[in-house]
């Protein structure tokens, strides 16, 4: 049962973690300290209630704190061996917790636990790390908030790693100065106190507030200086354009060590910084605040081509760049580097700029690309803030070292789940809204793919999407397969959301019954438009997404047992299925030297959620064979080997499996999912 202190706390955290203005997603913590009964003794007992590892403050729950006995955190102060120990502190905490589940407790449990205070908040507001990063930031802290009576309401806290120690030097602030309410965290963030919930939020905001004032009102009108000229935002259309054009490139760059999902935006924050005089300088600066880098990396890569160069010319130079990137990631890592520290995780950027375009950030998944991406945004206005006041002067790369390759970040990253099998790939499926497509889809993303849900009718696209979890997820896309252009724009889409494309699912498909006398040009044309000519379109533009991100990849064509079965009455339909067929024998010899694999599917008697069947196919096929619609599915049961009938799943299964990593030696391959037809066996 969560307690009223508990309560107020969470409501304060949800409150204050929505507004992207007081702090970045997952950033900050926030805590409470109250009393409850012991469950052994039934006595009371002093507690802090504070926000645990790797939470959220706008999403915080009750399972999100960390409760500890305030006795014996405060305990901890008679044995704590001295700042070159100090990371030993946070195993001690385990010893302080109170009752049973909860989350792990931070590295900034100190801060909140020793502070003199009932309710502290920790925040990274731009406009707070603005002044913690400017250069005069203390001579600044003391200029904002000093009060008319000459008293300071807001202390400066030199730069220190988060940790036990700085616990204790915030503390010891706070009682030297009996008027403060919060102080400014050198190169960090903020920290805000008050005896009450309702004051530690007022003054958390009072000093957002109040920072962000005094750079509106006294801060240079151009901050980052003049405009450069060539290197001003493109039109919107160019430049959603170009973005397409460079991402699958790009990506290929932040995926050499590992693969990533990537995440565009052309916010205006973004194109201005691009356009500006002072950004090639600013970037190689790095970020500050720990959150920023931890997830940007210290520096982003920054293309030095205005935008009016041509795709090919950003490409070319996006490649050397990279080259010159990876060197200068050794250097920083082999001159900080220890024994002790953890191996090089990885030397490519997770930021990419391009001026004119925007910005591209990656990750492991969407989210963390996305995340990634906000808060190099964050940055940007940190930096904008500091400049406009004084000089951006971030921590020294030494300091950022021994966060970013901190033992405790890495105990954190070893203690997450295994990724499964299609996690960091992104996968295009056409004729998803509905049958076999949605069922492939909908696998892909429960094995931890980001889905495109490609079809002809956009709302059911979307509304499949949907089903599937939000946007970090899945997507819904206009498709019309037989159109080349609709094609480009639907995977133009798909590489602006995820960065590129790993995994092509060539699925769309329609059927008319007849036999050859009654099969019109124009029926010929239809199916063979959106089969045959629909996957090629969708090959030739996803081949070339693929080629550039130099990744691999796969395609699969979902062809039919018609393929290779003459059945009746089904000219146009089994022509334009062996024509996919042989797509995937010819794709497979084609693309093999760039490491994509071709395979196809060949279901049968898929009658139970299948559009095609519902369309008409069904009770064409069902009078062909002289039985009832209804009866459709038994039918092709019965005459299978297995007796078994084959659902949309049992296809979704055998994608699965095909790009999955069992199977990564195996192209030009023809499964059948037909519960056996041997006038179907593949010879």
């Amino acid at each position: 049962m969560t307690t009223p202190t508990a309560a107020a706390l969470i409501e304060r955290s949800n409150r204050l973690g929505a507004d992207p203005k007081n702090t970045n997603y997952a950033g900050g913590n926030t805590s409470a300290k109250g009393t409850d009964t012991d469950p052994v003794t039934g006595l009371p007992v002093e507690l802090l209630w504070v926000k645990g590892s790797g939470g959220d403050l706008g999403t915080l729950t009750a399972q999100g704190l960390a409760v500890l006995r305030l006795d014996r955190l405060r305990a901890l102060c008679d044995v704590y061996p001295g700042v070159e120990r100090e990371d030993e502190m946070v195993a001690a905490f385990d010893y302080c917790l109170h009752g049973k589940g909860g989350a792990a407790p931070s590295i900034d449990t100190a801060m909140h636990g020793l502070v003199d205070a009932a309710h502290v908040d920790h925040l990274h507001p731009d406009s707070g790390i603005a002044i913690a990063t400017a250069a005069d930031g203390e001579a600044l802290t003391a200029e904002i908030f000093g009060d008319v009576a000459g008293r300071q309401r807001v202390a400066w806290v030199p730069w220190r790693r988060p940790g036990f120690q700085l616990g204790l030097d915030i503390a010891r602030i706070k009682a030297e100065n009996p008027d403060a309410i919060g102080c400014i965290l050198g190169g960090h963030g903020i920290t805000a106190w008050g005896d009450t919930s309702e004051e530690a939020e007022a003054n958390s905001l009072w000093i957002i507030e109040t920072a962000a004032a005094h750079i509106a009102e006294h801060g240079r009108a151009e901050p980052f200086g003049g405009v450069r000229a060539g290197f001003e935002a493109l039109p919107e259309h160019e430049r959603r354009e170009r973005a397409a054009a460079l991402a699958g490139t790009i990506r290929g760059i932040a995926s050499t060590d590992r693969p990533m999902v990537g995440h565009f935006t052309d916010a205006e924050a973004v194109l201005d910084f691009l356009a500006s005089e002072k950004a090639p300088a600013l970037a190689a600066l790095g970020t500050s605040c720990p959150d920023h880098f931890l997830r940007t990396k210290v520096k982003p890569l920054i293309l030095d081509l205005p935008a009016t160069a041509t795709a090919e010319e950003q490409i070319a130079r996006l490649h050397e760049l990279h080259v010159a990137y990876r060197a200068d990631y050794q250097a920083y890592y082999d001159a900080h580097a220890t024994a002790s520290s953890p191996a090089i995780r990885g030397a490519d950027p997770l930021i990419v700029l391009v001026p004119g375009v925007g910005m591209f950030s990656y990750g492991a998944n969407k989210q963390t690309a996305r995340v990634a991406g906000e808060f190099y945004v964050n940055a940007i206005n940190v930096m904008r803030g500091a400049e406009a006041l004084s000089t951006y002067s971030p921590i020294s790369d030494a300091e950022k070292f021994r966060i970013e390759y901190w033992a405790l970040e890495e105990a954190k990253l070893q203690r997450m789940p295994k990724p499964k099998s299609h996690q960091g790939r992104i996968a295009f499926v056409t004729g998803a809204a509905s049958g076999i497509g949605k069922a492939i889809a909908t696998r892909l993303a429960a094995e931890g793919a980001c889905v495109v849900v490609a079809d002809l009718d956009l709302e059911k696209a979307r509304a499949a999407a949907a089903e599937l979890g939000g946007t970090d997820v899945a997507i819904g896309v206009a498709a019309n397969v037989a159109d080349a252009d609709a094609v480009r724009a639907a995977l133009d889409e798909a590489v602006l959301a995820f960065g590129g494309v790993d995994l092509v699912v060539n699925n769309a498909g329609l059927s008319l019954s007849k036999p050859l006398l009654e099969t019109t040009e124009k029926d010929w044309d239809l199916q063979h438009g959106v089969m045959a000519k629909g996957s090629f379109l969708v090959s030739q533009a996803a081949a070339k997404i693929l080629i550039d991100q130099k990744l691999g990849g796969d395609i699969v064509y979902i062809s039919s047992k018609n393929s290779v079965f003459a059945g009746p009455n089904n000219i146009a339909y089994s022509a334009t299925k062996a024509d996919q067929a042989h797509q995937v024998r010819l794709l497979a010899v084609e693309l093999g030297e760039h490491g994509v694999r071709v395979n196809g599917i060949n279901p049968d008697g898929v009658v139970r959620g299948s559009g095609i069947f519902a369309s008409g196919w069904g009770a064409n096929r069902a009078a062909t064979y002289g039985v009832a619609e209804e009866d459709l599915g038994q039918f092709y049961a019965n005459r299978t080997i297995l007796k078994r009938e084959v659902v949309p799943e049992n296809v979704a299964d055998a994608v699965y499996v095909l790009t999955g990593p069992e199977l990564s030696r195996t192209t030009g391959l023809h499964i059948p999912v037909d519960s056996g037809v041997a006038a179907a066996f593949l010879r």
